[in-house]
């Protein structure tokens, strides 16, 4: 006889996982279908941020973020280190560990919430009286029933048609996290977040660098001043070769690397030579496999589950969340959409507002943003003033030898509501935290004008930019 549950969620990541404990939490029998395994071949939650994604990235880069302190930086505290090396297996394994604490405090929290993992992969069956889902693992296959389901498969690399990745010499996200070495040669196509980061940890541990991106614009979801600041920084102060309106050509793999035949900017035929290539176009849905077929659920042109602002698909109590459905793809996103919809499910009246999801780009500095930019609000004919400061003129940032970047807000120009505020600096992704509660409480510049903020500190940016859109910032 097939285990019944009240909800079934297909997939472990952080939408997943959180979604499976909420609905613990509030009284619901629950389960998680899941089948990732780790490189060892057991069972491994946590999805694609916590494997190969979010968290194994951030060890990386505060790994190379540290050799690079010591070999370039530390000189300037008083501080003279020489002979300083990179051993980088063991800096892989200190990232490995991570992981693996990480999942395993997952399977944790799942035992604590008495949640049933069941491992393998998920497919929508049929639906009668209840939810019947095929469970498919290296056992064999089985079904369970539920009364809910929330599908929650997240994404995948996009690849380049015709260019098979090996994730040894032509790499992806995995790839690019697995390096026994430093490759003295690294090629990364596409400017995006992953790419900049992976790239930039490379860089700083040895590789030159090079970054062919196909559009024109530099970082063109992010505010355009933060995306010229960061420009500079990333090619004049840290040597990365990006190079943009890239359209990419023949890719030959070989014995000694990777070469890359691309048309540059200004038509001329260029090739790229390598040992390592990164491919890092985007990510699609994982939505193939999942069953949709069998039971009408709808997909876009583009492979994404259509939920409407609750997460609600076209068919009654399924649900869908996270990278698997509309929206950025990211973790924090699909995690509060988990929340959302297990409490729909409880019968509470719980939402999101995804104009105050904030978004992060982890290289160094950070960028990191809420709301809109200025771009967006001149397109929208919304009239606005602008409030910045820069990190220069902040003395924790220069005692802590991190003064790039600044803190930029935007506020209405007739009611002062916060509009947007973006942050290019060491530390942004922390500041940017300050904003999010104010935009989400509706607070105008004003309010965080007011608000005392500790000195010396580096939230004493945001307190300085909140003057400035009034004209009367103190230390400027």
């Amino acid at each position: 006889m097939a285990q019944t549950f009240d909800v079934v969620v297909v997939g472990a990541g952080p939408a997943g996982y959180i979604a499976a404990i909420r609905c613990a939490q509030l009284g619901m029998k629950t389960a998680c279908i899941e089948g990732w395994k780790n490189p060892k071949g057991a069972g491994a939650l946590g999805g694609t941020c916590l494997n190969v994604g979010c968290i194994p990235s951030k060890a990386l880069l505060e790994s190379s973020e540290n050799y690079e302190r010591v070999t370039h930086k530390f000189d300037a505290h008083g501080i003279s280190i020489s002979g300083a090396k990179m051993d980088v297996a063991k800096m892989v394994a200190r990232k490995d560990g991570i992981v693996s604490k990480m999942t395993q405090g997952i399977e944790y929290l799942f035992k604590k919430n008495k949640i049933t993992w069941l491992k393998g992969w998920g497919k929508l069956a049929s639906r009668d009286a209840a939810w019947k889902l095929e469970v498919t693992s290296d056992a064999g296959a089985e079904t369970v029933e539920a009364k809910y389901v929330i599908i929650a498969t997240g994404s995948k690399a996009r690849h380049l048609p015709d260019v098979p990745v090996d994730n040894k010499v032509v790499c992806d996200n995995i790839g690019a996290l697995e390096f026994t070495e430093v490759p003295e040669r690294l090629g990364v196509i596409g400017a995006g977040v992953i790419g900049l980061e992976l790239g930039s940890v490379w860089r700083r541990l040895g590789s030159k660098v090079t970054i062919l991106e196909a559009l024109p614009g530099f970082l063109a979801a992010a505010d355009e001043q933060v995306s010229k600041a960061a420009w500079k920084v990333f090619t004049q102060g840290q040597g990365l070769d990006i190079q943009l309106s890239c359209k990419i050509g023949k890719i030959t793999t070989g014995k000694k690397g990777v070469s890359v035949e691309y048309t540059a900017a200004d038509g001329s035929a260029k090739k790229l030579d390598c040992d390592k290539l990164v491919v890092s176009i985007g990510r699609i849905p994982c939505s193939d496999g999942l069953g949709a077929e069998n039971v009408g659920l709808k997909l876009d042109a583009r492979g994404f589950v259509e939920v409407d602002d609750h997460c609600r698909s076209n068919l009654p109590n399924l649900f869908a969340i996270g990278d698997v459905v509309r929206g950025p793809m990211l973790a924090h996103k699909g995690e509060e959409e988990g929340v959302m919809v297990a409490e729909l499910i409880a019968g509470q009246k719980p939402h999101i507002d995804y104009n105050t999801i904030p978004w992060v780009i982890y290289t160094s500095p950070e960028i990191a943003w809420v709301g809109k930019n200025e771009q967006q609000l001149k397109a929208a004919g919304i009239p606005y003033r602008i409030g910045q400061f820069p990190f220069a003129a902040n003395g924790r940032a220069l005692g802590q030898d991190e003064p790039d970047g600044f803190v930029k807000m935007l506020a209405h120009e007739k009611t002062d509501e916060i509009l947007g505020v973006h942050i290019i600096n060491t530390h942004a992704s922390e500041l940017i935290a300050e904003a999010v509660v104010a935009m989400e409480f509706r607070a105008s510049s004003e309010d965080i004008a007011r608000i005392v903020h500790a000195h010396p500190s580096l939230s004493e940016v945001m307190h300085e930019a909140a003057l400035a859109v009034d004209k009367r910032a103190l230390n400027m």
